[in-house]
């Protein structure tokens, strides 16, 4: 029986509340954030392939403009911690990358999608965003965004929140 795929989330929720490591294995805890930084929280199919790697290099590229507004960005894939942090190393990434190997996180997020691949039906990431305000709660659930000029969207989004 196909796991069952969480509704998905919608601006004015509570942002599900998860703890994943970093590349460095370093705990991350989404309520740790609270009261200190907006998160831009993004979902990404895998290190390293080329939209993947052009997203995480835009977000890096305005690590500064997000800083700005109080806002961290976060990335998380099902790669492990250690694809993490060459994937970061490789390409300068400024951008936390958390690793969710099981997809419990990006099952509270509802971003698992079934896709059919040389035919055969594997779940994999759907590319989606999530800004979460201060408060823990959600501002903007993007599903199926595209990787190119996706970090310049967020960041007016970012920008327009009050």
């Amino acid at each position: 029986m196909p796991q069952q795929q969480a509704a998905p989330l919608q601006a004015g929720m509570d942002a599900p509340h998860f703890e994943l490591p970093d590349a460095d294995m370093a705990p991350f805890k989404l309520v740790g954030q609270q009261g200190k930084h907006n998160v831009v929280l993004y979902f990404y199919p895998k290190d390293d392939t080329p939209g993947c790697t052009m997203e995480a290099n835009e977000f890096s590229d305005h690590e500064e403009d997000f800083a700005k507004y109080d806002t961290i960005v976060v990335g998380v894939s099902r790669d492990e911690c250690i694809s993490h942090a060459s994937f970061r190393d490789k390409h300068g990434l400024s951008v936390l990358l958390l690793s969710d190997t099981e997809a419990r996180v990006c099952r509270k997020y509802g971003v698992m999608v079934e896709k059919e691949v040389d035919g055969h039906k594997k779940l994999s990431i759907q590319r989606s965003t999530f800004i979460i305000d201060k408060q823990g709660k959600l501002r903007h659930a993007l599903y199926a965004v595209h990787a190119h000029g996706h970090a310049q969207e967020i960041l007016k989004l970012v920008k327009e929140m009050k």
